[in-house]
C-alpha cells in the first residue's frame, strides 16, 4: 500500500477488534492496510446482518467486484493497479488483550465530551479556537477533572478569569461529568458510516482511540 494516493480515505476510523472479536481500539485506514498486508489483521465485513471475513487479497478481489456499486457512506483509496475500499473493521488475528475500561482525561477527549462546544456561550468551534477553563478556579482550590473542567472559547475564558461561573454572571450549560465511555468514540457512532461498529460496541463501553 506503499504506493496509495495520499486522501481523506486514509485518514478514515477503523475499528479494531481482538481475536475474540471484542473492540479495542480505533486506528486510521492508513493503519489497518499495513496490518492487513502483514497478515496480521482481517476484514470483518457486516452483509445482511451476518458477518464475512476477508484477508487482504479476498478484500481487494471482493472491493474489484464491487467497484461500479459504491455507496456514498464508503470510503475508498486509489493505488497505482487497483482501487480498494476502506473496510470499517478489522480483527487482530494473534491479539487477546481485552479492552481498557477507563477513559483517558485528555483535551481531545475533553473536547469531544462538550461536542466543540464551548459551555458558556454555546458556540461550536473548531478544536484550535478552543481552550478549557477551571468551573472552580485553581487559585481558590479547583481541581483538573473531569467534574471542574469544561470547553470554552477564549472570549470567555477571558471573560470569566479566575471567577465561578456565579461571580462572572456566566451560566454554564451543562454540568460536566466524567464520560462513562470514550467521547470521541461516541461522535464516530452518531456518523452513519460507522453505524456497523454498533455490533461490537455494547452500550457504555470504552474503547481506546489511538488513530
Amino acid at each position: 500500500m506503499k504506493n496509495a494516493e495520499i486522501g481523506s480515505g486514509l485518514t478514515a476510523s477503523v475499528l479494531v477488534l481482538n481475536r475474540y472479536y471484542m473492540a479495542v481500539h480505533v486506528i486510521n485506514a492508513r493503519r489497518a492496510f499495513c496490518l492487513l498486508f502483514r497478515d496480521l489483521a482481517e476484514v470483518i465485513h457486516v452483509e445482511d446482518g451476518q458477518y464475512a471475513n476477508y484477508d487482504f487479497e479476498s478484500w481487494q478481489l471482493m472491493c474489484e467486484m464491487r467497484s461500479d456499486e459504491r455507496d456514498r457512506s464508503e470510503d475508498w483509496v486509489r493505488a497505482v493497479n487497483f482501487e480498494i475500499q476502506v473496510p470499517r473493521v478489522v480483527r487482530l488475528l494473534h491479539y487477546d488483550r481485552v479492552p481498557r475500561r477507563t477513559v483517558r482525561f485528555n483535551r481531545r477527549n475533553l473536547f469531544a465530551r462538550d461536542a466543540h462546544v464551548c459551555q458558556y456561550c454555546g458556540v461550536d468551534f473548531p478544536p484550535s479556537q478552543l481552550s478549557f477553563d477551571h468551573v472552580m478556579p485553581r487559585s481558590r482550590g479547583g481541581k483538573t477533572t473531569w467534574e471542574n473542567i469544561v470547553s470554552c472559547c477564549f472570549r470567555c475564558n477571558t471573560r470569566k478569569g479566575g471567577r465561578t461561573p456565579n461571580e462572572a454572571k456566566m451560566r454554564l450549560i451543562k454540568t460536566p461529568k466524567k464520560p462513562r465511555h470514550s467521547p470521541l468514540l461516541s461522535l464516530k457512532l452518531g456518523h452513519p458510516k460507522y453505524q456497523s461498529w454498533r455490533n461490537f460496541i455494547p452500550t457504555g463501553e470504552a474503547t481506546a482511540e489511538s488513530a
